[in-house]
């Protein structure tokens, strides 16, 4: 069995590691996993099995009851977006701001960090692509830390927050702080802003989109041929 080539990408919120990851999967020909989605799924799973996540009675233990019951897929083909939960298509869903403002006690929990991590090198070793460009959280760090390509993309705070915004109009007032609040909050589980030894940091501060797609590219391309 030929073992795909790994691209893992991290980065804080707004740095583009979704739409960036997506495209460099394309131009490589690789599959694609955003690591994010089951977060986001695993919330919305949740919250449909009625529980609350404001309340600051509930347990870990009551979340991790779920994970039996929790039947997560999501398309490995960077030109499909596809996330079911159970055969329900939550693609949509999983990105409302309702969604957004629980996710991050779902995924602090070290317990579901364990079994999610687990899962991702599962759909990351059965893809049938040459490789597989996986982006998300703690991804060059424990999920595949012996990934022959591992890349921190960033930016200026300024600019993720100006980029954040033009995707969330008209809802953009709040983009800032929405995004001050995620890195705040993501921090308490990760270090996602120094890149450890080994990560390659592409910063895209003053580049475009296309700049940056070309710039991850090519250290993918270097870390093949190395």
């Amino acid at each position: 069995m030929t073992v795909p080539l790994i691209v893992a990408i991290d980065g804080p919120a707004g740095s583009g590691k979704s739409s960036i990851a997506r495209a460099v999967a394309r131009a490589k020909s690789f599959a694609f996993l955003d690591t994010g989605a089951a977060y986001r799924a695993l919330t919305w799973f949740a919250l449909e099995s009625g529980l609350d996540l404001t309340d600051p009675d509930l347990t870990d233990a009551s979340i991790l009851d779920l994970l039996p019951n929790w039947e997560y897929v999501i398309s490995t083909d960077p030109d499909v977006e596809l996330v079911t939960v159970g055969g329900v298509d939550v693609t949509l869903a999983i990105r409302e701001p309702g969604i957004s403002a629980h996710v991050s006690r779902i995924a602090r929990i070290p317990a579901v960090r364990t079994h999610v991590n687990d899962l991702f090198r599962a759909i990351m070793f059965a893809v049938e692509q040459p490789g597989v460009v996986a982006e998300g959280r703690d991804i060059t760090t424990v999920v595949a830390p012996d990934a022959p390509v591992r890349i921190l993309l960033t930016a200026s705070e300024e600019v993720r927050i100006a980029r954040r915004a033009g995707q969330l109009a008209p809802a953009a007032a709040a983009s800032a702080a929405d995004l001050v609040a995620r890195d705040r909050a993501d921090a308490q589980v990760v270090d996602f802003l120094t890149a450890a030894d080994g990560v390659t940091t592409v910063d895209s501060t003053e580049l475009d989109f296309d700049e940056t797609v070309a710039a991850v590219v090519a250290v993918v391309d270097a870390g093949i041929h190395s």
